[in-house]
């Protein structure tokens, strides 16, 4: 008797093909934290993955985003920024510390996609004072207004920014041209509490919504370097402008970061 392989469907050989990538490529940015101060190349996290580099790589971007080396150099900036604001560590040190071999590269990159130099950022966060942002959540309204005709007008940005209901801080919201929180945004905005935002005079083009929130904190380090307490927030697919109409959702959820959510790498709230 002749025995026939069992019958997969599409849909399930589909979520498995998903479920074992995704954990494939978790597996390598496990590695990339891991050895943020040693050469990591295409071919090894590709071998990590049991994967080849190319078939790797497209992998990674499809569910990412991003290229994996693009999230390795955002993993270490965002690395970089830490230890700026947390250690007295020179600034020659942490270039080294992860994965840099040229101090000026390194300080160019970082400028680059910090929106502040090292030194910068580091004197910057000695001149911080959390006072003005915490009375500012104390006394702002749960939904901000917006006149409806601001709302109704052509390329203008309007949504909601949900968060936790213990949820009190800073929340960032911006447009951006790549789905990696790092440069100048095309436009942004800050609320003090969860509720309706406005981003107006946005260009056509084709953007991705990203949020990040700062939870309020007594010591100033402990809220400009929150860690795991920090909230993030994206669309699942990016926002088309096109002559001042837009297409896309607009509403985000604030939850706790993930392993694979491209790293923030911006000087906020710094900036």
């Amino acid at each position: 008797m002749q025995i026939m392989p069992p019958i997969v469907s599409e849909d399930v050989g589909s979520h498995v093909t998903f479920t074992a990538h995704m954990q494939a490529v978790q597996g390598a940015i496990q590695v990339m934290h891991s050895h943020l101060h040693e050469l990591l190349t295409l071919e090894d996290l590709a071998s990590v993955a049991c994967l080849s580099p190319y078939h790797f790589n497209r992998v990674f971007r499809r569910l990412i985003g991003i290229p994996p080396g693009e999230f390795l150099s955002a993993l270490r900036l965002q690395k970089a920024r830490r230890l700026l604001l947390t250690t007295p560590l020179s600034v020659t040190d942490i270039c080294f510390e992860v994965g840099y071999t040229s101090t000026g590269s390194f300080t160019s990159r970082f400028a680059q996609a910090v929106g502040l130099s090292p030194r910068m950022l580091r004197q910057r966060s000695h001149q911080f004072d959390v006072d003005p942002l915490e009375e500012a959540t104390r006394s702002v309204s749960l939904l901000s207004e917006h006149p409806q005709d601001l709302i109704s007008a052509p390329s203008t940005l309007y949504g909601s920014i949900t968060a936790p209901a213990n949820f009190r801080g800073v929340i960032y919201v911006g447009l951006f041209r790549r789905p990696l929180p790092q440069g100048a945004p095309v436009r942004c905005t800050r609320l003090n509490a969860p509720g309706s935002y406005l981003l107006t005079n946005v260009p056509d083009g084709v953007y991705y919504l990203l949020s990040a929130a700062f939870p309020m904190a007594s010591n100033p380090q402990a809220y400009l370097s929150p860690g795991e307490k920090q909230l993030v927030a994206k669309n699942s697919s990016p926002l088309i402008i096109h002559n001042g109409h837009i297409c896309g959702i607009s509403d985000l959820t604030l939850r706790p970061a993930r392993l694979t959510d491209p790293p923030l790498v911006m000087g906020l709230p710094l900036l």
